[in-house]
């Protein structure tokens, strides 16, 4: 029972953490070695009850807290791409928006950098280590895959 606890809190905490990735909007829409959690995010390892549970709570506060950012992107990307979607793009009005949005991406990685912080204080040195051998850095997800930097090729 223990195992399947485990199991399934690993889950909910990897799906979290692709879903905060993919609103974030990733860097790009290939799937492929990219930087931050990936789809090969490993399992926290050994988790007890009580750190499961200060986990997901931390979780859900985490998105809780960046779901308004995550829709600015989006409402802000939708901007952005009907700028470019006229006759004569309005290169200030472009340049404008791009700076709009690189500033909520930086929003969302300090707050996932925070997040990943605040889980790496409930975890045992030994899980923490067993996370580190697959890393936060190179993951398996969006990023720079086949189709390359934001889809194009």
């Amino acid at each position: 029972m223990k195992k399947k606890s485990i199991i399934g809190v690993s889950l909910v905490l990897a799906v979290a953490l692709m879903a905060t990735m993919v609103f974030a909007g990733g860097m790009g829409r290939g799937f492929g070695p990219g930087y931050g959690i990936g789809y090969a995010y490993p399992a926290i390892p050994n988790l007890t009850a009580e750190q499961s549970s200060k986990i997901q709570a931390l979780q859900k506060a985490h998105l809780d807290e960046t779901a308004p950012l995550r829709n600015e992107l989006l409402k802000k990307g939708a901007e952005l791409r009907s700028f470019w979607s006229t006759p004569n793009p309005d290169q200030a009005a472009i340049t404008a928006k791009q700076k709009e949005i690189l500033d909520l991406r930086s929003k969302l990685q300090e707050k996932g950098t925070n997040f990943r912080l605040e889980i790496s204080k409930l975890v045992t040195p030994e899980q923490q280590a067993q996370i580190g051998t697959f890393g936060y850095g190179m993951g398996f997800g969006p990023g720079m895959g086949k189709m390359g930097r934001m889809g194009r090729w």
